[in-house]
This record gives C-alpha cells, structure tokens and sequence, in this order.
C-alpha cells in the first residue's frame, strides 16, 4: 500500500515510518520543513501545495500527523491553531475525496473537557477546554464529513521522539540529570501514549477496514506525579525527592482538562488493541533514553 504521512518527522512520525516500512508498505514521508533526503516538503495550510501532491503522488492511504501541538501557542495564536489543525486538515481531506484516498487522522484526549471521573470512551461527547482541543475537534469533524470511510484516532499525553520529545517525561528526565529536587501536579490525570506502542497500533488498525474513532492510548490512568515517581524508580534514583503541589503553581496561557485518560473500547471489542500498560511502555521509553545518551556519552 502506498501511504502519504503528513508531518513526517514529527515525534510519532520518526516511530511510524520504521514500523510501516516494517509492514512493507511504499511510504512517502512529507513535513513542513523536512530535515532528510527522502521527506518531501508540503504545508498543509497551503490547499494548491497539498492538491499538487496528492495529485502527483495518488496514494492509497494518508496518514494526517501535521499539525501545531504546542497547547499554549494555540491559545495565544487561535488563528494559527485553526490554520494547522482544522483548515490544514480540510485540505488533505479534499485532496483524500479526489484521489480516493483512505484518511487515518491523529486526534487527542484534549477534545473532552477532563470532568469525567473514569476514563473517556469513543461515545462520550467532546467539549474541549482550550482552543488546542477545539482546533484538533474541528479537524475530526472534517475528516467525519468526507464522505466515504476514516479513521480517528486519540491519543493522549504523548511520549516519545526522544531528541524530537519536548514533552513531560523528558523534561522530568532532563532535570533528573542535574537536581535531586522536583515539584510535579498531582491533580492532572491521563494515560500516556508511547509513539512506539501507537504505530504498532496504527500498523495493525491500517491493515483493517473498521472506520471510525478509536481511542488509542497505553493502557491504565496516572498522574503526573505518579509517572515522575515512576521515572525515578526506573532509573533507579534513591537520592530524589518528588514533591506534590496542585497545577495552581505552574499557571499556563491554556487551561488543561484536569482528566485526558482514556479506554481503548474500540479496539478492545474488535481485537486489535495491542497497547501495552503505561508502566511497560515508560520502562521502554527510559531504557531507551538511557542506551541513546550512553551512547553519545561514549562518542565525545
């Protein structure tokens, strides 16, 4: 199967493109400002530039990674927020209907508003919370009215992309390298999603023809606290002390939902859930950090 992937180098893509490979199938990565040989360059805001190359390329399948992740740059940049996640979405879905194309779109657990005391299913209605969720929800909704089958699917609390990983686990793990001493919120709640574990995911949900949503996560809830404790006991530290506050002391431009865990029911009642617990996919995530900065340790 030939498969466009938008946002190429981002952090699921550098996991999604071996694991497809491994599948056998004819990739062609394209990013907005692509770093290697092989990626090709396309601006999803641009609807000429993704018309041209869909038309050029015809593949079977897309799948939609590009978009602006950065939570609080959405906030303080809507339009630029819209721009990436819904109008850029809306483009590659125009092109998808034209060329016949499958469409498998990455969404978020920041489409629900966090009040749930139990985790989110595919049913429960979205009411995001900030203009990330309601950017990423008005892409869903473009990808729902294309007309022919999709697939949607959520993730939340994203690791992985090691050098490309910007998000909590690896700043924990930087600041683990030079203090003794973290604070990390207590009252925020979700299920971390292993880049690792979700293209194996995606690889096996591509390969069916079921469409719809799919939640997509590691199985089991936790805390931002409590994945900072478990970093700590998976590296082994004894001399660190975790202390808990509320998200009150770390104010951000963007509200957060206090709840983004999620219940992979889809797959579950389909069989194809091959998501592991969180614990399991954290110890992989920071074995693998380790090996990568022994690595360049031993290269200086």
């Amino acid at each position: 199967m030939k498969i466009l992937i938008t946002g190429a180098e981002g952090m699921v893509g550098s996991a999604l493109l071996p694991e497809l490979s491994q599948h056998g199938h004819e990739l062609v990565p394209a990013d907005l400002r692509p770093t290697q040989p092989e990626t090709l360059a396309l601006d999803v805001r641009d609807p000429a530039a993704v018309a041209r190359l869909m038309d050029q390329i015809r593949p079977d399948q897309v799948v939609h990674l590009a978009a602006e992740t950065d939570v609080d740059r959405c906030e303080q940049e809507p339009r630029h927020a819209f721009d990436c996640n819904a109008a850029g979405t809306e483009h590659v879905v125009a092109s998808c209907r034209r060329a016949g194309s499958r469409i498998l779109y990455v969404s978020t657990a920041a489409v629900f508003d966090g009040r749930k005391a139990t985790p989110y299913v595919e049913t429960d209605p979205p009411q995001p919370v900030n203009v990330y969720g309601r950017s990423k929800l008005a892409g869903e909704y473009a990808v729902r009215q294309r007309g022919g089958p999709f697939q949607i699917v959520r993730a939340s609390w994203m690791v992985g992309g090691f050098e490309r990983d910007k998000k909590f686990v690896a700043k924990i793990l930087q600041l683990l390298e030079t203090r003794r001493e973290l604070t990390v919120v207590t009252d925020k709640v979700g299920s971390l999603t292993f880049t690792t574990s979700l293209s194996r995911g995606i690889a096996t949900l591509l390969e069916t023809d079921h469409s719809g949503t799919f939640h997509m996560a590691n199985h089991g809830t936790c805390s931002r606290f409590q994945v900072a404790e478990k970093i700590v006991e998976l590296l082994g530290r004894t001399d660190v002390t975790i202390r808990p506050v509320t998200s009150d002391a770390f104010p951000l431009p963007a509200p957060r939902p206090d709840s983004e865990a999620l219940d992979n029911r889809r797959l579950q009642e389909l069989h194809l859930d091959v998501m592991p617990a969180w614990q399991d996919a954290l110890r992989a995530y920071v074995q693998r950090y380790l090996t990568q900065r022994h690595a360049c340790a031993s290269s200086v």
